[in-house]
């Protein structure tokens, strides 16, 4: 990919906007929803755009709904240069089209984040890049605040809370590490882009993450984001 006008970043994200919004019990997918006015999707490249790594924004969309992404970005006078490119069948071949869209060197590295997360902050962002520079990977994660039980069989047993990570996105990798990852056929326990790196036997990293920087998949989630825009809460800024 040619690098997109209006960027001098080496660095890369692909934000995942592949959801088809069922959880939402709305009519377009929940990336595409207001927040405070504006598409989720916006906030979430905004995000990106403010940081100080300012990386080249790859949007991995349903080909169906690229012309209404171009209206909305008409309507709401977005002008962030982004990419934009088709989204596959599962989120682990939408997140490999995007890689395949990057043809630079193994020093890049490559964020990989859910669209649906539009409060990241800008410290995670860029501690997330300057990690993953010195470590190889990056993964944004959270402690575990609520006791925990894991059932097998109809067996219930309680779990360390201390040792249990709650994983969120940005994710990110050198790119010669989640290109080779990504080489692997598909399989239905890779749930993440970190586990899918893992399963090449690379260990992974964490950085710390925010409990603010949610995930919208429930239509409570959009006045849980709107409340903490509004009252300013700490999401790694």
């Amino acid at each position: 990919m040619s690098p997109i006008p209006g960027f001098q970043s080496k660095n890369y994200v692909i934000i995942v906007a592949g959801g088809s919004g069922m959880r939402m019990q709305a009519t377009v997918p929940k990336q595409f929803l207001l927040l405070n006015g504006k598409p989720v999707l916006m906030h979430t490249i905004a995000a990106f755009d403010r940081s100080e790594t300012h990386p080249q924004i790859i949007v991995v969309l349903h080909p169906g709904f690229h012309t209404y992404w171009n209206q909305l970005c008409k309507e709401h006078n977005f002008n962030i240069p982004h990419q934009l490119v088709s989204g596959g069948e599962t989120r682990f071949y939408s997140v490999k089209n995007g890689l395949d869209s990057i043809n630079d060197d193994a020093d890049v590295l490559v964020a990989v984040h859910d669209a649906v997360r539009p409060l990241t902050g800008t410290r995670i962002i860029d501690e997330s890049y300057k990690s993953a520079s010195q470590c190889g990977n990056a993964v944004t994660a959270v402690k575990s605040r609520d006791s925990i039980r894991q059932v097998t069989n109809g067996v219930s047993k309680s779990l360390i809370r201390d040792e249990i990570y709650l994983v969120q996105t940005p994710q990110t990798f050198k790119l010669s590490q989640l290109k080779t990852a990504y080489l692997q056929s598909y399989n239905a326990n890779f749930t993440d882009d970190a586990s899918v790196v893992e399963g090449t036997g690379i260990a992974i990293n964490f950085i710390e993450g925010s409990y603010a920087n949610i995930k919208i998949t429930l239509p409570i989630d959009i006045a849980i984001a709107e409340m903490i825009m509004r009252n300013g809460l700490d999401n790694g800024s």
